[in-house]
């Protein structure tokens, strides 16, 4: 009788081993999605990212003035009979708007836009309630509107009257009324006589501007950051300034007023003078159209376009008219000059594109790590599955299979959740703004995620492997120390070539780049798996002479089994080492910024050409908060030795008030070293004595200026750490650089004319400086440098940590961080999972002799321990080296400035939550395998006939 056979077994066992397989395939194809939509979006993001960033800079270069200026001058109108009233100087300057707004190349898309249009009469004087008073009035499109006054009205641009507006802080100090009348006399702006009257008082304390008027091109007046930027470049409309007693002036304050545009014409024809008007182009480039100009490319097209702009402007208004100084074009009926242009963006470009060039390699370097670790996941979770069949594919290769077939069947099973990862990722990847994903990229990721399972399951089962079994393969101590040394030499040929060669120019993805992190990874673990077994095996030896087996066996199996800890150790050293690297490369960055900040100020502030601006100078001198005052300036000379006549060298003679600057700034190393040479007190004879590089004490030198010869006498040579004093900065950063300095007390330099100094700086130090009254004093808007440039640090340093740059850095950083530490802590529980089993059998050996719980708990953790030590350890000191492995490829100091590389500052706190995050792993894990351990009884671990560990 035939006996028939169940199927319902056979069935479930089916059911049971596709269910025990759909963790891993689950895991596969959550790998398989996000590391394919990084590498499919990886190079579009470095565009997005390198656009967001220029956004951000183009912002910051035209917070103090627009990026591109135009300016006319104008003469009164042709007509002598003319109504100068009649003229509506703002209908008049409306075609010239359009005009120069129409020539913005179409390459922009828009991102070239009309910011102000202004006109500044010269200074008039009046007679106020506080005094004698210089008023300067002004037209501006971007002026506050109605919404802004708190009393009366903007000026009519209909009438006959001279109509001002002032500030509610300028009416406060001048002790003005609405409806007074102002009798303005001839200052600066000769034959004038007229009388103004207050209309209105508005508010310039941070609001904006709604409810300007608005007419044709001048729409940015009417947003609030424009209103902002009035106060900003004109900041004497904001509040006035006072002159100090007994000025040469005859004045005791500053002010402007804002008045219509007829206003302007009445009075210009009534002092017969020629004005200025000034055109504003602000580049706003929204994030898409600023990643097309990003790369090194992008930046020579856009600095074409900027060149060729204004050329373009001044062509459609004016014809191509070459500028002698005549008024061969027109404003209305106004003889006007051609246009003239200045513009700062394309220096700003150059400058970005350096610095980018060093950020792509911090986000490159972020983005390889993370594929470094997703693919080391991927590896592990293939172990895995290898493991987990591993007897019931060795059952099937001893009935005859092939380890061929097997591996075959393996990508079979898988396949379907690799294309699952694949359809998720591509559309993740494409449905990010910007250009078309790597589809390449993708689908060689994908197709080397599945390809990892079968080429471990060949590997297990392959003829070599089945006849070894678990035993000792034949020459494996020779082939470790092959691979290790070849890993190594990789490793230091990678990092050679990148020294060497530099970073790709274009944006994507550069393959040298992306090896290094991982062959770094693997030669630090090489260098970790070779010495940290040997302190764990002393500490074995002393754990022997103790009572307890617990540390023995633990710290034992630990040195015993660190080379199958090599690819868990791979995976937290290359994250912890990208996340430390970038940690470090943000705080540097940051602090590097600041401290390049107080470079180039030098002080708490610092007014830059105070040898052309005496009184300016002496006005910022006197503001509330100066609590002391140091002058520094340089002179280039030629200086030739008193007694072989051989030349010295171009050097720059740098003058300080040494005294001062040592009672301002005692750590300066410029004061030290001038008091310390005795240059501070009087000086005996007529050399002048110096400190000087590339010079002994005792040597004469002589310089000539205007034929006339001076000697110098060298009292000692120059400290080095005097080059990198911050009270030099300012001059240093804005003069030619040479390698040799003179350094002398301004007394000694008393015979050199103030217009032989080719730069002098006038520090100004105080703890609460009034940087209102300076700004009010001295503009932040750069177009008018006849005034010279006031650098306050705190401006400074504010803008360093707002620079956008960083913080695209920073974003991109952290994100790639968080997504390596989620890979990093799924392969640490995944390679905890693969070396459980092993764990259990040993817990189960000492478990039959009487082991404790609580010492089941503290073998587990002791065994892990070493790892996760020598991972931090590892992983720390690769991420901290890596900037000066990298050197040429990331300059930081592109980034910074300053006299010198940025002093590193690594995050610590970053480093030291890692290190506990990645503590606290370990103990959580080893918590859940405890707790396992103890509700699985001890037949379910040991079985007969199975080699023990």
């Amino acid at each position: 009788m035939k006996v028939r056979r169940s199927v319902r077994p056979l069935r479930w066992v089916a059911v049971r081993e596709v269910r025990a397989e759909v963790p891993l395939l689950v895991c596969l194809a959550v790998l398989v999605a996000l590391l394919t939509a990084v590498a499919a979006a990886g190079p579009g993001l470095l565009d997005r990212l390198a656009g967001r960033a220029l956004a951000s800079r183009l912002e910051q270069e035209q917070q103090v003035e627009p990026g591109v200026l135009f300016s006319a001058r104008f003469e009164p109108a042709d007509s002598a009979d003319a109504d100068a009233w009649a003229s509506d100087l703002a209908e008049d300057l409306l075609p010239v708007t359009e005009v120069i707004a129409n020539a913005a190349p179409d390459a922009l898309n828009g991102g070239l836009v009309h910011d102000s249009t202004r006109v500044e009469l010269p200074l008039l004087r009046t007679v106020a309630g506080a005094g004698e008073v210089g008023l300067g009035l002004v037209y501006a499109s971007d002026a506050p509107g109605r919404g802004s006054y708190v009393e009366g009205r903007p000026p009519a641009r209909s009438g006959k009257r001279v109509e001002i507006t002032v500030s509610t802080r300028t009416r406060d100090a001048l002790k003005l009324r609405l409806g007074q009348e102002l009798p303005l006399s001839p200052g600066a702006l000769e034959n004038v006589q007229a009388t103004a009257v207050v209309v209105g008082f508005f508010t310039a304390d941070g609001v904006g501007t709604k409810g300007a008027e608005v007419k044709g091109g001048d729409a940015k007046g009417a947003s609030p950051v424009g209103g902002d930027r009035l106060w900003h470049e004109v900041p004497l409309l904001a509040g006035p300034s006072r002159f100090p007693p007994r000025s040469a002036a005859g004045l005791d304050w500053e002010a402007r007023a804002l008045v219509a545009p007829g206003t302007v014409t009445a009075l210009q024809a009534q002092a017969g003078a020629v004005l200025t008007v000034t055109w504003g182009m602000r580049l706003d480039l929204d994030t898409r159209t600023a990643a097309r100009f990003a790369g090194e490319r992008g930046q020579g097209e856009l600095q074409r376009l900027l060149v060729r702009y204004p050329d373009d402007a001044r062509s459609v208004f004016c014809g191509d008219i070459a500028d002698f100084g005549g008024m061969f074009c027109e404003i209305g009926p106004h003889p006007a000059s051609t246009l003239q242009h200045s513009t700062h963006l394309p220096d700003a470009l150059t400058d970005f594109g350096r610095q980018w060039r060093q950020g792509r390699v911090v986000i490159s370097f972020a983005l390889a790590s993370l594929l470094v670790v997703g693919l080391l996941a991927a590896a592990v979770t293939a172990l895995l599955a290898v493991r987990r069949s591993l007897d019931a594919h060795r059952l099937q290769r001893a009935r005859g299979a092939s380890a061929t077939g097997l591996a075959l069947a393996r990508a079979l099973h898988t396949a379907p959740a690799v294309l699952l990862g694949l359809a998720a990722g591509i559309p993740a990847a494409r449905s990010l703004p910007g250009p078309s994903p790597a589809y390449g990229q993708a689908l060689l990721v994908a197709g080397l995620l599945w390809l990892l399972l079968p080429a471990l399951t060949w590997h297990a089962l392959r003829d070599r492997s089945v006849r070894t079994g678990d035993g000792t393969v034949p020459f494996a101590a020779g082939r470790r120390l092959t691979a290790e040394a070849v890993v190594l030499l990789l490793a230091a040929a990678g990092v050679v070539a990148l020294r060497t060669r530099g970073t790709a120019a274009e944006a994507g993805p550069d393959p040298l780049l992306a090896a290094v992190p991982a062959l770094l990874g693997l030669a630090t673990v090489a260098v970790l798996v070779r010495c940290y077994p040997l302190p764990v095996r002393i500490l074995a030896r002393f754990s022997a002479r103790r009572r307890g087996v617990v540390a023995l066996i633990a710290l034992s199996r630990a040195a015993k089994e660190a080379p199958a800890r090599a690819l868990a150790l791979l995976v937290l050293v290359v994250t912890l080492a990208g996340a430390v690297f970038g940690g470090f490369v943000a705080g540097t960055l940051a602090e590097g910024r600041r401290e390049a900040a107080g470079w180039q100020v030098g002080a708490d502030a610092s007014y830059l050409g105070a040898h052309r601006s005496p009184a300016v100078a002496e006005r910022l001198a006197q503001v509330r908060g100066v609590r002391e005052t140091v002058s520094v300036r340089q002179l280039r000379v030629d200086p030739t030795s008193a007694t072989s006549g051989s030349r010295y060298g171009i050097a720059s003679m740098v003058g300080i008030d040494g005294a001062r600057l040592r009672a301002a700034a005692p750590n300066s190393p410029a004061a030290r070293a001038l008091d310390a040479a005795g240059l501070t007190g009087r000086q005996p004879g007529k050399d002048i004595r110096v400190l000087a590089t590339g010079a002994r004490a005792g040597d004469r030198l002589t310089i000539t200026l205007h034929g006339r010869k001076m000697p110098l006498r060298v009292v000692g040579p120059l400290p080095d750490d005097v080059l990198q004093d911050p009270a030099l900065g300012p001059l240093r950063g804005t003069t030619p650089s040479r390698e040799r300095l003179l350094l002398a007390d301004n007394r000694a330099l008393t015979a050199i004319g103030a217009s032989d100094f080719e730069g002098s700086s006038l520090l100004l130090y105080g703890p609460h400086l009034d940087v209102r009254t300076l700004r009010s004093l001295v503009p932040r808007a750069g177009h008018d440098t006849a005034v010279g440039e006031l650098r306050i640090r705190s401006e400074e340093q504010a803008d360093a940590t707002a620079d956008g740059m960083i913080s695209v850095l920073r974003d991109a950083h952290t994100t790639c961080t968080a997504l390596a530490v989620l890979l990093a802590l799924l392969a640490l529980v995944l390679e905890l999972l693969l070396s459980a089993e092993a764990r259990g059998r040993t817990t189960a050996y000492l478990r039959t002799l009487g082991l404790g719980g609580r010492a089941t708990t503290g073998l587990h953790l002791l065994q892990l321990l070493p790892m996760v030590v020598a991972a931090v350890a590892g992983g720390t000191a690769l991420g901290l080296t890596l900037p000066a492995l990298l050197g040429p490829a990331l300059d930081l100091r592109e980034f910074t400035g300053g006299p010198a590389a940025p002093t590193p500052h690594p995050d610590l706190l970053l480093t030291a939550a890692l290190g506990a995050g990645l503590g606290m792993l370990v103990v959580v894990a080893v918590g859940v395998e405890t707790w396992i351990g103890r509700r699985r009884g001890l037949g379910a671990v040991l079985r007969l006939g199975r080699n023990g560990d």
